[in-house]
C-alpha cells in the first residue's frame, strides 16, 4: 500500500524569511534556495539575500570513465560537473534572489526551477569561472516547477551530463552542488534515502486565487541542500545529473527559517528530460 504525504513549502522567485511558512500534517518542506529578509525595502547582502529554489538539464552522453555505482571520490566528481553549475541571480519586485543552475548547452542553455526565476525583471547568471552575464528565461513549466534561462554572449561552457534516474537506488552515494546561502560552487555528499517520494509544494502566484500546487515523485537524499541550492543538480558516483534539486524540509516553526536537518528532494533527471525540450 502507498501513501502520500504532503510537504507544504515556500514557493516564489523571492520570499520574507519569515513569511509564507505553513505547517500541515506535522512536516514543513521548502524550496531549496535562500530566502531572506526584505523589511521597509531594505535587502540583505549575498548571503543575507533573497533567494529562490531552481533547476538545468542537459542530454545523456557518452558512457564515463567513473562508475556510477561505485562509493565516489567525491572530489573527482566534484571537478567534472562543477564547471557545468551556475548560480542564478534574479531582482523581482520585492528584492534580489538566487538559486543555482545545470548548464544544458556550450552556447548558455541553463536549466533551473521555475520558482528561481518567476517574477524576475532581471537575471544574470554567474559562471563557475566566476563571470556574471546577462540572461534572459526561454522557458517556464509550473507544473513541474522547472524552468531555462538563456545566458547572453558566452560560448564553450561545459555541458553537463544527465544519468538515468530509473537506475538509481535507495543506498547509493551522490553528490549536491549549488550555491547554498549563495556560498557559490559548495559541494555536499550523502546517501540516496528513499525514492518516488511525494513532495507537494505551494507553486508560483497566480493572482487573486494564490498559487497553485506543484508535485512530483521526488528522489530523498541526506546530502546537506539548503536554501540557494534550488535547481542545482543532484549527481551520481559517474559524475551523471539523476536530479534536480529543489526542496528540503524544515521543522522550523512558522517564524523559523529553513535550514539542511538532512532530509532534502530532488526531481529525478528522467522527469526533467521530458521536459526540457518543451521549455527550449
Amino acid at each position: 500500500m502507498t501513501t502520500t504525504q504532503e510537504f507544504p513549502a515556500m514557493s516564489g522567485s523571492v520570499e520574507q524569511r519569515a513569511s509564507f511558512w505553513r505547517r500541515r500534517t506535522g512536516v514543513v518542506v521548502t524550496s531549496a534556495a535562500l530566502a531572506a529578509a526584505v523589511f521597509g525595502g531594505v535587502t540583505g547582502g549575498v548571503v543575507g539575500a533573497l533567494n529562490a529554489p531552481s533547476a538545468a538539464v542537459a542530454q545523456v552522453g557518452s558512457p564515463v570513465a567513473l562508475n556510477a555505482s561505485a562509493t565516489p571520490d567525491v572530489s573527482a566528481v566534484a571537478a567534472r560537473v562543477l564547471p557545468s553549475v551556475v548560480q542564478v541571480n534574479v531582482v523581482t519586485a520585492q528584492g534580489q534572489g538566487l538559486g543555482s543552475g545545470v548548464v544544458l548547452t556550450a552556447d548558455g542553455r541553463i536549466l533551473t526551477n521555475n520558482h528561481v526565476v518567476s517574477g524576475a525583471r532581471q537575471v544574470t547568471v554567474t559562471l563557475s569561472d566566476g563571470r556574471t552575464v546577462d540572461a534572459s528565461v526561454v522557458g517556464t513549466d509550473p507544473a513541474s516547477d522547472l524552468a531555462v534561462v538563456q545566458a547572453a554572449g558566452v560560448s564553450g561552457l561545459t555541458p553537463a551530463t544527465f544519468g538515468d534516474s530509473d537506475q538509481v537506488k535507495i543506498g547509493d552515494q551522490v553528490v549536491a552542488i549549488g550555491s547554498p546561502e549563495g556560498l557559490r560552487g559548495t559541494v555536499t555528499s550523502g546517501i540516496v534515502s528513499a525514492l518516488d517520494r511525494t513532495v507537494t509544494v505551494p507553486g508560483t502566484s497566480t493572482g487573486r486565487r494564490g498559487s497553485s500546487s506543484v508535485s512530483y515523485q521526488a528522489i530523498q537524499t541526506d546530502a546537506s541542500i539548503n536554501p540557494g541550492n534550488s535547481g542545482g543538480p543532484l549527481v551520481n558516483s559517474a559524475g551523471q545529473v539523476v536530479g534536480i534539486n529543489s526542496a528540503i524540509y524544515s521543522p522550523a516553526s512558522d517564524s523559523g527559517a529553513a535550514g539542511s536537518v538532512g532530509i532534502g528532494f530532488a526531481i529525478p533527471s528522467n522527469q526533467v528530460r521530458q521536459i526540457v525540450d518543451q521549455l527550449s
